[in-house]
């Protein structure tokens, strides 16, 4: 993983290899996601790319409604210690606590983050 790559590119080209992909802050230790260039937690560039393991927890979620029916979106804590927006498949029902596991999906023809229940 190159550090002078775009960290947009760096994350896209992680999720093609089925990586999740997130910074850290080598100044204040703090996990940074989305990608960005400057930490948002003290202003530093010195930024890491780290492997996420892809387990995390449901903080929150609501259903979309749209014609073509329901899905939900869902916030997950990962635990490295960063929240992404993302949905939850394969399961009926979201619940908050719930453990996940990232999926890489295509949608559009890129490849995209969701979630599934992590089985224990």
């Amino acid at each position: 993983m190159s550090e002078m790559t775009a960290p947009e590119v760096v994350f896209r080209d992680g999720l093609a290899a089925g990586e999740l992909r997130f910074q850290r802050c080598r100044k204040c230790s703090a996990a940074v996601f989305q990608p960005r260039v400057l930490c948002p937690a003290c202003g530093s560039d010195d930024l890491s790319w780290q492997r996420s393991s892809g387990l995390g927890s449901v903080y929150s979620t609501t259903a979309v409604r749209t014609r073509e029916g329901a899905h939900n979106v869902a916030l997950v804590d990962l635990d490295e210690g960063f929240r992404m927006m993302s949905r939850v498949e394969g399961v009926d029902r979201v619940i908050i606590g719930m453990r996940v596991r990232l999926a890489v999906v295509e949608q559009d023809g890129q490849p995209v983050a969701v979630f599934r229940e992590a089985m224990s």
